[in-house]
Protein backbone atom coordinates (compact mmCIF):
# COMPACT_ATOMS: atom_id res chain seq x y z
CA UNK A 1 0.00 0.00 0.00
CA UNK A 2 1.50 3.58 -0.57
CA UNK A 3 0.96 6.75 0.75
CA UNK A 4 0.28 10.18 -0.76
CA UNK A 5 0.09 13.41 1.22
CA UNK A 6 -1.76 16.18 -0.92
CA UNK A 7 -3.46 19.58 -1.26
CA UNK A 8 -6.08 19.11 -3.27
CA UNK A 9 -8.75 16.35 -4.60
CA UNK A 10 -7.46 16.25 -8.17
CA UNK A 11 -9.51 13.84 -9.95
CA UNK A 12 -10.37 11.11 -7.28
CA UNK A 13 -12.87 8.50 -7.61
CA UNK A 14 -13.58 8.14 -3.99
CA UNK A 15 -13.56 10.60 -1.52
CA UNK A 16 -13.86 10.31 2.28
CA UNK A 17 -15.15 13.44 3.94
CA UNK A 18 -15.11 13.16 8.35
CA UNK A 19 -17.38 14.45 10.55
CA UNK A 20 -17.06 14.64 14.22
CA UNK A 21 -20.72 14.18 15.31
CA UNK A 22 -23.18 16.87 14.96
CA UNK A 23 -20.57 18.95 13.11
CA UNK A 24 -21.63 18.04 10.11
CA UNK A 25 -20.82 21.20 7.38
CA UNK A 26 -23.67 20.40 4.67
CA UNK A 27 -22.39 23.62 3.01
CA UNK A 28 -19.17 21.96 2.73
CA UNK A 29 -21.04 18.47 1.03
CA UNK A 30 -22.52 20.45 -1.40
CA UNK A 31 -19.49 22.54 -2.27
CA UNK A 32 -17.40 19.41 -2.63
CA UNK A 33 -19.80 17.05 -4.02
CA UNK A 34 -21.93 19.42 -6.36
CA UNK A 35 -24.79 18.57 -4.36
CA UNK A 36 -27.33 20.44 -2.59
CA UNK A 37 -28.40 18.11 0.48
CA UNK A 38 -29.48 17.83 3.56
CA UNK A 39 -29.88 14.09 5.61
CA UNK A 40 -30.06 12.47 9.13
CA UNK A 41 -26.28 11.40 8.68
CA UNK A 42 -24.89 13.37 11.84
CA UNK A 43 -21.72 12.06 11.96
CA UNK A 44 -22.04 9.88 14.83
CA UNK A 45 -19.77 7.35 15.37
CA UNK A 46 -19.15 4.62 12.15
CA UNK A 47 -21.64 5.88 10.61
CA UNK A 48 -21.71 6.45 6.50
CA UNK A 49 -23.46 7.89 3.28
CA UNK A 50 -22.65 7.92 -0.10
CA UNK A 51 -23.21 10.62 -2.17
CA UNK A 52 -22.37 10.61 -6.17
CA UNK A 53 -20.78 14.00 -7.53
CA UNK A 54 -23.60 14.87 -10.50
CA UNK A 55 -21.75 13.16 -13.44
CA UNK A 56 -21.28 10.00 -11.48
CA UNK A 57 -17.24 10.16 -11.93
CA UNK A 58 -16.33 10.62 -8.09
CA UNK A 59 -18.20 9.19 -5.30
CA UNK A 60 -17.73 11.16 -1.81
CA UNK A 61 -18.11 8.74 1.66
CA UNK A 62 -19.34 10.71 4.75
CA UNK A 63 -18.11 8.79 7.91
CA UNK A 64 -19.02 9.62 11.26
CA UNK A 65 -16.58 9.55 13.77
CA UNK A 66 -18.54 10.56 16.79
CA UNK A 67 -17.47 12.58 19.71
CA UNK A 68 -14.54 12.58 22.22
CA UNK A 69 -15.35 9.48 24.01
CA UNK A 70 -14.77 7.80 20.48
CA UNK A 71 -11.45 8.99 19.97
CA UNK A 72 -9.44 5.74 20.39
CA UNK A 73 -11.11 3.86 18.13
CA UNK A 74 -10.62 5.38 14.92
CA UNK A 75 -8.08 3.04 13.77
CA UNK A 76 -10.81 0.34 14.11
CA UNK A 77 -12.92 2.93 12.01
CA UNK A 78 -10.41 3.36 9.48
CA UNK A 79 -9.93 -0.50 8.84
CA UNK A 80 -14.18 -0.88 8.57
CA UNK A 81 -14.17 1.95 6.53
CA UNK A 82 -11.66 0.16 3.93
CA UNK A 83 -13.21 -3.28 4.62
CA UNK A 84 -16.50 -2.14 4.04
CA UNK A 85 -16.63 -0.19 0.67
CA UNK A 86 -13.29 -2.58 -0.52
CA UNK A 87 -15.39 -3.52 -3.95
CA UNK A 88 -15.77 0.21 -4.70
CA UNK A 89 -12.21 0.83 -4.09
CA UNK A 90 -10.37 0.44 -6.86
CA UNK A 91 -6.59 2.27 -7.11
CA UNK A 92 -6.84 5.04 -4.50
CA UNK A 93 -9.06 6.38 -1.71
CA UNK A 94 -8.76 10.06 -0.61
CA UNK A 95 -8.78 11.22 2.63
CA UNK A 96 -10.43 14.86 3.52
CA UNK A 97 -8.60 15.34 6.23
CA UNK A 98 -8.37 19.50 6.73
CA UNK A 99 -10.09 20.48 10.13
CA UNK A 100 -9.05 16.77 11.96
CA UNK A 101 -6.37 16.98 14.20
CA UNK A 102 -2.87 14.67 13.54
CA UNK A 103 -3.75 11.78 16.01
CA UNK A 104 -6.90 11.37 14.55
CA UNK A 105 -5.46 11.23 10.71
CA UNK A 106 -2.90 8.84 12.40
CA UNK A 107 -5.28 6.52 13.32
CA UNK A 108 -7.54 6.81 10.03
CA UNK A 109 -4.47 5.53 7.98
CA UNK A 110 -3.00 2.85 10.12
CA UNK A 111 -6.85 1.85 9.80
CA UNK A 112 -7.00 1.77 6.13
CA UNK A 113 -3.39 0.07 6.00
CA UNK A 114 -5.38 -2.81 8.02
CA UNK A 115 -7.94 -3.14 5.83
CA UNK A 116 -5.11 -4.48 3.53
CA UNK A 117 -5.04 -7.93 5.66
CA UNK A 118 -5.87 -11.02 4.25
CA UNK A 119 -7.13 -13.81 6.67
CA UNK A 120 -7.21 -16.43 3.87
CA UNK A 121 -3.79 -16.31 3.04
CA UNK A 122 -3.92 -20.22 2.66
CA UNK A 123 -6.74 -20.53 0.63
CA UNK A 124 -5.45 -22.76 -2.91
CA UNK A 125 -7.38 -20.51 -4.90
CA UNK A 126 -5.53 -17.11 -6.19
CA UNK A 127 -7.72 -14.12 -6.06
CA UNK A 128 -6.39 -11.19 -8.01
CA UNK A 129 -4.97 -8.83 -5.66
CA UNK A 130 -6.70 -5.46 -5.96
CA UNK A 131 -7.82 -2.48 -4.56
CA UNK A 132 -6.71 -2.51 -0.91
CA UNK A 133 -5.30 -5.72 -1.36
CA UNK A 134 -3.03 -4.43 -3.87
CA UNK A 135 0.20 -3.22 -3.21
CA UNK A 136 -0.13 -0.37 -5.55
CA UNK A 137 -3.32 0.65 -3.79
CA UNK A 138 -2.83 4.49 -2.67
CA UNK A 139 -3.96 6.12 -0.13
CA UNK A 140 -3.97 10.06 -0.43
CA UNK A 141 -4.72 12.35 2.16
CA UNK A 142 -5.19 16.28 2.51
CA UNK A 143 -3.77 18.03 4.88
CA UNK A 144 -1.56 20.84 5.91
CA UNK A 145 -0.42 19.75 9.20
CA UNK A 146 3.08 20.09 10.04
CA UNK A 147 5.18 16.84 9.85
CA UNK A 148 1.86 14.94 8.33
CA UNK A 149 3.46 13.17 6.07
CA UNK A 150 5.91 11.33 8.45
CA UNK A 151 2.62 10.59 11.02
CA UNK A 152 1.37 8.89 8.09
CA UNK A 153 4.52 6.98 6.59
CA UNK A 154 4.96 5.61 10.11
CA UNK A 155 1.26 4.66 10.80
CA UNK A 156 1.19 3.22 7.46
CA UNK A 157 4.29 1.02 8.53
CA UNK A 158 2.73 -0.02 11.74
CA UNK A 159 -0.26 -1.49 9.69
CA UNK A 160 2.26 -3.16 7.77
CA UNK A 161 3.88 -4.74 10.74
CA UNK A 162 0.56 -5.48 13.02
CA UNK A 163 -0.87 -7.46 10.17
CA UNK A 164 2.63 -9.11 9.83
CA UNK A 165 2.11 -10.30 13.60
CA UNK A 166 -1.72 -10.99 12.84
CA UNK A 167 -0.65 -13.23 9.87
CA UNK A 168 1.68 -15.05 12.63
CA UNK A 169 -1.26 -15.44 15.49
CA UNK A 170 -3.79 -16.70 12.48
CA UNK A 171 -1.23 -19.24 11.06
CA UNK A 172 -2.42 -22.84 11.92
CA UNK A 173 0.06 -25.31 14.54
CA UNK A 174 1.35 -27.71 11.89
CA UNK A 175 2.70 -24.48 10.20
CA UNK A 176 3.50 -22.46 13.11
CA UNK A 177 6.16 -24.42 14.94
CA UNK A 178 8.58 -22.65 17.39
CA UNK A 179 11.20 -22.93 14.66
CA UNK A 180 9.09 -21.35 12.61
CA UNK A 181 8.89 -18.44 14.48
CA UNK A 182 12.43 -18.71 15.04
CA UNK A 183 12.94 -18.05 11.11
CA UNK A 184 10.53 -15.22 11.30
CA UNK A 185 12.32 -13.14 13.79
CA UNK A 186 15.85 -14.09 11.70
CA UNK A 187 14.42 -13.07 8.89
CA UNK A 188 12.91 -10.06 10.32
CA UNK A 189 16.19 -8.70 11.58
CA UNK A 190 18.26 -9.51 8.72
CA UNK A 191 16.27 -6.92 6.67
CA UNK A 192 15.35 -4.45 8.81
CA UNK A 193 19.25 -4.42 10.92
CA UNK A 194 18.75 -5.81 14.32
CA UNK A 195 20.24 -8.55 15.58
CA UNK A 196 18.71 -11.89 16.08
CA UNK A 197 19.50 -15.47 17.67
CA UNK A 198 18.31 -18.67 18.65
CA UNK A 199 18.58 -21.06 21.08
CA UNK A 200 18.36 -24.80 20.40
CA UNK A 201 17.22 -27.45 22.27
CA UNK A 202 21.06 -29.01 23.06
CA UNK A 203 21.76 -24.77 23.53
CA UNK A 204 18.62 -24.53 26.28
CA UNK A 205 20.05 -27.39 28.24
CA UNK A 206 23.05 -26.35 28.47
CA UNK A 207 21.87 -22.67 29.86
CA UNK A 208 19.69 -24.55 31.85
CA UNK A 209 16.19 -23.72 30.75
CA UNK A 210 14.39 -26.57 32.55
CA UNK A 211 11.17 -25.40 32.57
CA UNK A 212 10.68 -24.32 28.30
CA UNK A 213 12.36 -28.24 27.56
CA UNK A 214 9.87 -29.29 30.31
CA UNK A 215 6.70 -28.14 28.28
CA UNK A 216 7.97 -29.19 24.68
CA UNK A 217 9.21 -32.00 25.99
CA UNK A 218 6.05 -34.04 24.42
CA UNK A 219 6.44 -32.33 20.81
CA UNK A 220 8.29 -33.40 17.64
CA UNK A 221 9.01 -29.62 17.14
CA UNK A 222 11.55 -29.08 19.74
CA UNK A 223 11.53 -25.74 22.10
CA UNK A 224 13.45 -22.49 20.98
CA UNK A 225 14.57 -19.46 22.67
CA UNK A 226 14.34 -16.25 20.28
CA UNK A 227 17.20 -13.48 21.45
CA UNK A 228 16.68 -10.01 19.87
CA UNK A 229 18.33 -7.06 20.47
CA UNK A 230 17.51 -3.33 18.72
CA UNK A 231 20.28 -0.82 19.21
CA UNK A 232 20.28 2.19 17.03
CA UNK A 233 24.47 3.61 16.54
CA UNK A 234 23.63 6.72 18.29
CA UNK A 235 21.91 6.18 21.34
CA UNK A 236 22.20 8.36 24.71
CA UNK A 237 23.34 6.56 27.47
CA UNK A 238 20.61 7.66 29.34
CA UNK A 239 17.81 6.20 27.40
CA UNK A 240 16.70 2.63 29.32
CA UNK A 241 16.87 -0.80 28.21
CA UNK A 242 13.67 -2.42 28.07
CA UNK A 243 13.20 -6.11 28.14
CA UNK A 244 10.04 -7.65 26.15
CA UNK A 245 9.19 -11.36 27.16
CA UNK A 246 6.28 -13.08 24.88
CA UNK A 247 5.02 -16.26 25.76
CA UNK A 248 5.49 -18.91 22.32
CA UNK A 249 3.24 -21.02 22.67
CA UNK A 250 2.78 -22.04 19.32
CA UNK A 251 -0.40 -24.76 19.84
CA UNK A 252 -1.57 -25.34 23.41
CA UNK A 253 -3.20 -28.66 23.50
CA UNK A 254 -3.22 -28.26 27.42
CA UNK A 255 -0.62 -31.80 28.05
CA UNK A 256 -1.87 -34.40 29.76
CA UNK A 257 -4.13 -32.21 31.35
CA UNK A 258 -5.75 -31.57 28.27
CA UNK A 259 -8.67 -29.27 27.06
CA UNK A 260 -11.71 -29.93 25.85
CA UNK A 261 -12.39 -30.12 21.91
CA UNK A 262 -14.36 -26.84 22.20
CA UNK A 263 -12.63 -24.42 20.61
CA UNK A 264 -9.53 -26.59 20.98
CA UNK A 265 -8.47 -25.17 17.23
CA UNK A 266 -8.14 -21.80 18.10
CA UNK A 267 -5.14 -22.59 20.29
CA UNK A 268 -3.09 -21.93 17.89
CA UNK A 269 -3.33 -18.17 18.82
CA UNK A 270 -1.84 -19.18 22.33
CA UNK A 271 1.56 -17.08 21.22
CA UNK A 272 -0.12 -14.05 20.74
CA UNK A 273 2.32 -12.66 22.99
CA UNK A 274 5.44 -13.96 21.32
CA UNK A 275 3.54 -12.37 17.82
CA UNK A 276 3.35 -8.99 19.83
CA UNK A 277 7.19 -8.85 20.74
CA UNK A 278 8.35 -10.01 17.96
CA UNK A 279 5.93 -6.93 16.36
CA UNK A 280 7.49 -4.66 18.28
CA UNK A 281 11.14 -4.89 17.65
CA UNK A 282 10.32 -4.86 13.89
CA UNK A 283 8.63 -2.08 13.95
CA UNK A 284 11.07 0.07 16.22
CA UNK A 285 13.76 -0.93 14.10
CA UNK A 286 12.14 -0.14 10.64
CA UNK A 287 10.59 3.64 12.62
CA UNK A 288 14.51 3.78 14.13
CA UNK A 289 13.37 4.70 17.65
CA UNK A 290 15.58 5.88 19.86
CA UNK A 291 15.57 3.07 22.39
CA UNK A 292 17.34 0.12 23.72
CA UNK A 293 15.13 -3.16 23.20
CA UNK A 294 16.04 -6.82 23.93
CA UNK A 295 13.17 -9.36 23.01
CA UNK A 296 12.98 -12.81 24.20
CA UNK A 297 10.81 -15.35 23.20
CA UNK A 298 10.71 -18.45 24.90
CA UNK A 299 8.32 -20.76 22.21
CA UNK A 300 7.48 -24.53 22.78
CA UNK A 301 4.45 -26.74 21.78
CA UNK A 302 2.59 -28.23 24.62
CA UNK A 303 1.23 -31.59 23.20
CA UNK A 304 0.50 -34.95 24.24
CA UNK A 305 2.90 -37.89 24.24
CA UNK A 306 4.58 -40.53 26.22
CA UNK A 307 7.15 -38.06 27.14
CA UNK A 308 5.06 -35.43 28.10
CA UNK A 309 5.00 -33.70 31.70
CA UNK A 310 2.56 -35.02 34.00
CA UNK A 311 0.59 -33.53 36.41
CA UNK A 312 2.45 -34.05 40.13
CA UNK A 313 5.91 -34.22 38.51
CA UNK A 314 8.51 -31.66 39.89
CA UNK A 315 10.69 -29.60 37.20
CA UNK A 316 13.82 -27.19 37.29
CA UNK A 317 13.62 -24.03 36.11
CA UNK A 318 16.70 -21.32 34.49
CA UNK A 319 16.29 -19.79 37.96
CA UNK A 320 17.09 -22.87 39.82
CA UNK A 321 13.58 -23.11 41.96
CA UNK A 322 12.01 -26.06 41.14
CA UNK A 323 8.54 -25.85 40.09
CA UNK A 324 5.46 -28.39 41.56
CA UNK A 325 3.24 -29.13 37.94
CA UNK A 326 -0.06 -28.92 39.04
CA UNK A 327 -1.68 -28.78 35.70
CA UNK A 328 0.29 -29.01 32.40
CA UNK A 329 -2.44 -26.71 30.79
CA UNK A 330 -0.97 -23.95 33.08
CA UNK A 331 2.11 -24.12 31.07
CA UNK A 332 2.40 -20.62 29.50
CA UNK A 333 4.04 -19.44 32.84
CA UNK A 334 6.44 -21.92 32.83
CA UNK A 335 7.84 -20.98 29.64
CA UNK A 336 7.76 -17.02 31.07
CA UNK A 337 9.42 -18.29 34.30
CA UNK A 338 12.81 -19.31 32.38
CA UNK A 339 12.10 -16.46 29.48
CA UNK A 340 11.76 -13.56 32.90
CA UNK A 341 14.99 -15.30 34.79
CA UNK A 342 16.51 -15.45 31.52
CA UNK A 343 16.24 -11.89 30.68
CA UNK A 344 16.75 -10.31 34.38
CA UNK A 345 19.95 -12.15 34.58
CA UNK A 346 21.84 -11.89 31.55
CA UNK A 347 20.53 -8.32 30.46
CA UNK A 348 19.29 -6.38 33.84
CA UNK A 349 17.23 -4.21 31.86
CA UNK A 350 15.66 -0.65 33.27
CA UNK A 351 12.05 -2.16 32.99
CA UNK A 352 10.52 -5.67 31.82
CA UNK A 353 7.48 -6.19 30.37
CA UNK A 354 5.89 -9.50 29.44
CA UNK A 355 3.66 -10.21 26.85
CA UNK A 356 0.92 -13.31 27.04
CA UNK A 357 -2.66 -14.93 26.05
CA UNK A 358 -2.15 -16.54 29.69
CA UNK A 359 -5.24 -17.11 31.38
CA UNK A 360 -8.92 -17.68 31.10
CA UNK A 361 -9.18 -16.14 34.40
CA UNK A 362 -8.23 -12.55 32.63
CA UNK A 363 -10.78 -12.73 29.84
CA UNK A 364 -13.42 -13.32 32.86
CA UNK A 365 -12.68 -10.31 34.86
CA UNK A 366 -12.37 -8.20 31.61
CA UNK A 367 -14.05 -9.44 28.63
CA UNK A 368 -12.73 -8.77 25.44
CA UNK A 369 -11.95 -4.63 26.24
CA UNK A 370 -8.66 -5.09 27.57
CA UNK A 371 -5.65 -7.06 29.00
CA UNK A 372 -4.85 -7.65 32.79
CA UNK A 373 -2.06 -5.38 33.92
CA UNK A 374 0.04 -6.71 36.91
CA UNK A 375 2.87 -4.38 38.20
CA UNK A 376 4.08 -3.25 41.66
CA UNK A 377 5.14 0.16 39.91
CA UNK A 378 3.04 2.77 40.22
CA UNK A 379 4.54 4.83 37.15
CA UNK A 380 4.53 1.89 34.87
CA UNK A 381 1.43 1.34 35.52
CA UNK A 382 0.13 4.88 34.44
CA UNK A 383 2.37 5.00 31.59
CA UNK A 384 1.01 1.59 29.84
CA UNK A 385 -2.31 2.39 30.45
CA UNK A 386 -1.87 6.11 28.98
CA UNK A 387 -0.50 4.44 26.05
CA UNK A 388 -2.85 2.26 25.32
CA UNK A 389 -6.27 4.87 25.94
CA UNK A 390 -5.60 7.03 22.94
CA UNK A 391 -5.12 3.79 20.17
CA UNK A 392 -7.71 1.67 21.79
CA UNK A 393 -5.44 -1.05 23.08
CA UNK A 394 -6.34 -0.53 26.56
CA UNK A 395 -4.81 -2.70 30.09
CA UNK A 396 -6.58 -2.23 33.75
CA UNK A 397 -4.39 -2.98 36.61
CA UNK A 398 -4.86 -5.78 38.72
CA UNK A 399 -3.49 -6.34 42.03
CA UNK A 400 -0.30 -8.66 42.52
CA UNK A 401 -1.06 -8.26 46.54
CA UNK A 402 0.77 -10.88 48.84
CA UNK A 403 -2.53 -11.97 50.03
CA UNK A 404 -2.11 -14.44 46.56
CA UNK A 405 0.66 -15.83 47.65
CA UNK A 406 -0.15 -18.88 49.49
CA UNK A 407 -2.16 -20.08 46.21
CA UNK A 408 1.41 -21.17 44.76
CA UNK A 409 2.49 -22.86 47.68
CA UNK A 410 4.13 -26.14 47.22
CA UNK A 411 4.83 -28.74 50.10
CA UNK A 412 7.69 -30.52 48.34
CA UNK A 413 8.83 -27.92 45.74
CA UNK A 414 9.49 -24.20 45.80
CA UNK A 415 6.35 -23.50 44.07
CA UNK A 416 3.68 -24.91 42.16
CA UNK A 417 2.01 -23.59 39.31
CA UNK A 418 -1.84 -23.56 39.44
CA UNK A 419 -3.70 -22.79 42.57
CA UNK A 420 -6.44 -25.13 42.18
CA UNK A 421 -9.00 -22.34 42.43
CA UNK A 422 -11.94 -21.79 40.79
CA UNK A 423 -11.02 -18.15 41.99
CA UNK A 424 -8.44 -15.08 40.86
CA UNK A 425 -6.82 -17.37 38.41
CA UNK A 426 -5.01 -14.64 36.29
CA UNK A 427 -3.42 -12.91 39.72
CA UNK A 428 -2.02 -15.98 40.84
CA UNK A 429 0.03 -16.84 37.54
CA UNK A 430 0.88 -13.63 37.95
CA UNK A 431 2.10 -13.94 41.59
CA UNK A 432 3.54 -17.33 40.10
CA UNK A 433 5.79 -15.28 37.46
CA UNK A 434 6.69 -12.76 40.04
CA UNK A 435 8.40 -15.43 42.38
CA UNK A 436 11.21 -15.70 39.38
CA UNK A 437 12.18 -12.39 39.56
CA UNK A 438 14.88 -10.62 42.13
CA UNK A 439 14.51 -7.40 43.96
CA UNK A 440 11.70 -6.17 42.63
CA UNK A 441 12.26 -4.56 39.26
CA UNK A 442 10.77 -2.28 37.42
CA UNK A 443 7.96 -5.06 35.30
CA UNK A 444 4.84 -5.52 34.56
CA UNK A 445 2.80 -8.74 33.16
CA UNK A 446 0.31 -7.79 31.00
CA UNK A 447 -2.07 -11.51 30.11
CA UNK A 448 -3.77 -10.51 27.05
CA UNK A 449 -5.81 -13.71 26.30
CA UNK A 450 -9.36 -11.74 25.59
CA UNK A 451 -7.74 -8.96 23.19
CA UNK A 452 -4.94 -10.70 21.52
CA UNK A 453 -7.73 -12.85 19.26
CA UNK A 454 -11.47 -12.61 19.21
CA UNK A 455 -14.32 -12.28 17.22
CA UNK A 456 -14.78 -8.83 14.64
CA UNK A 457 -16.28 -7.76 11.62
CA UNK A 458 -13.70 -8.46 9.53
CA UNK A 459 -14.00 -12.07 9.28
CA UNK A 460 -16.08 -15.05 10.34
CA UNK A 461 -14.39 -16.79 12.83
CA UNK A 462 -12.08 -15.81 15.89
CA UNK A 463 -8.93 -13.90 14.17
CA UNK A 464 -5.95 -12.05 15.65
CA UNK A 465 -6.10 -8.35 16.50
CA UNK A 466 -2.32 -7.25 16.47
CA UNK A 467 -3.05 -6.65 20.32
CA UNK A 468 0.18 -5.25 22.10
CA UNK A 469 2.44 -3.98 19.18
CA UNK A 470 1.21 -0.77 18.95
CA UNK A 471 1.17 -0.20 22.82
CA UNK A 472 4.32 -0.62 23.30
CA UNK A 473 5.68 1.33 20.76
CA UNK A 474 3.47 4.09 22.01
CA UNK A 475 4.73 3.40 25.45
CA UNK A 476 8.42 3.61 24.29
CA UNK A 477 7.50 6.80 22.01
CA UNK A 478 6.11 8.66 25.40
CA UNK A 479 9.22 7.68 27.16
CA UNK A 480 11.22 9.21 24.13
CA UNK A 481 9.09 12.70 24.46
CA UNK A 482 9.92 13.10 27.72
CA UNK A 483 13.23 12.84 27.50
CA UNK A 484 13.28 15.63 25.00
Amino acid sequence: MKLKITDRIDEARVVVLPYHKDEVLWSQVAKLTGIALKSEFDGSFQTSELIYNPNGTTLFILLGLGDLKDRSRLSLLGRWLGFTYRKKLDTSIHLEAEGLSKLEVEELVHGLGLAAYDIGHMKSEEVEQKGVFSDDFTIVVNSSIKGIDRVCKEALIASEVRMRAMKLVDAPGNVKTPQYLAEWALDSAHQFGYRAEVLEKGQLDQEGLKALLAVGQGSQHPPVLIKMEYRPDSLSEDVPKIGLVGKGITFDTGGLSIKSSTNLHYMKSDMGGAAAVLGVMELAARLKLGVHLIGLVPSAENSVDALSVKPGDVIGSYSGKTIEVIDTDAEGRLILADGLAYMQKNYAPDMIIDLATLTGSSVMTLGYAAGAMFTQHDDLARQLTEAGETINERVWRLPLWDDYKPDIHSDIADVRNFSGKPVAGAITAAKFLEAFLIDNPKWAHLDIAGVAFGDSTFAKMKSATGFGVRLIINYIKQLQYSKS
